[in-house]
């Protein structure tokens, strides 16, 4: 059977289980009897903040700059709970900004399938009508899996399958207005709406749930996700373990 590719990182795994100072001791591959295969862990990477802080951004030049044909990218948002039965007038008032309002069970059990090594067939959310399409996303194992959403941290169960943590950190009257143009564009709501919702529900869910879970945070990106000596970090590391990880045969 191939061997590990690095045996010196799993003996110094086995002498530091609780390190925090390599990633590799969480990733180190597990051998399958199954030819000359070998199958590992994927990293799994959270990125959190406040609603309209940047996320998006950070996320997508990890995609560009790692591969997206390495990452299965999963927004926590499309696990919102169906809404469908409910008259719209009242969907509409829904705090979405609190954890109950997401399928996190759902989100957990896709993650540990992809772990696993299986596809997983993702919901799809209509934002606009705030309820769940009958069509699905399938989303392949990757060796990355990248989860981006606001109370991604608060979770513990979901927390804890996670090995690196982003915060992306943006001023709040800078997230108030990109959320303003996104909501009105994006997802047509009108401008009453948007300002009544993040008055009643956005700004002290915030308060109260996303900006406590930063410190659960591995690494905070300032400037709203525009800070590309954060991104190069970032990038370097996931590089790094990814060559650790790869395995010959």
């Amino acid at each position: 059977m191939a061997q590990p590719p690095n045996t010196q990182n799993k003996d110094l795994c086995m002498n530091t289980p609780t390190s925090k100072d390599s990633l590799i001791c969480r990733l180190y591959p597990q051998t399958e009897q199954m030819g000359m295969s070998m199958q590992r862990s994927p990293i799994i990477i959270g990125v959190a903040g406040g609603s309209a802080s940047g996320k998006t951004t950070v996320s997508q030049a990890i995609l560009e700059r790692v591969g997206a044909d390495r990452i299965a990218y999963i927004p926590h948002d499309l696990y919102y709970h169906d809404l469908s039965h409910l008259p719209l007038a009242q969907r509409a008032e829904f705090n979405f900004d609190h954890p109950d309002a997401l399928d996190n069970a759902l989100l957990i059990q896709h993650l540990d399938a992809l772990s696993a090594g299986q596809p997983v067939a993702v919901p799809t959310y209509d934002f606009a009508t705030y309820a769940r399409l009958p069509q699905t996303q399938t989303i392949q194992p990757h060796p990355v899996i990248l989860i981006e959403g606001i109370l991604i941290f608060v979770d513990p169960l979901l927390r804890r399958r996670m090995q690196v943590k982003l915060f992306v950190d943006a001023d709040p009257d800078l997230r108030f207005i990109r959320r303003l143009s996104r909501d009105v564009q994006e997802r047509g709501r009108s401008l009453d709406s948007v300002v009544h919702q993040y008055l009643t529900t956005v700004r002290p869910m915030h308060l109260e749930f996303v900006e406590p879970s930063k410190r659960y945070a591995d690494l905070i990106i300032p400037e709203g996700g525009y800070n590309p000596i954060a991104i190069d970090m970032l990038v370097a590391r996931i590089e790094a373990e990814l060559r650790d990880l790869r395995v010959t045969v």
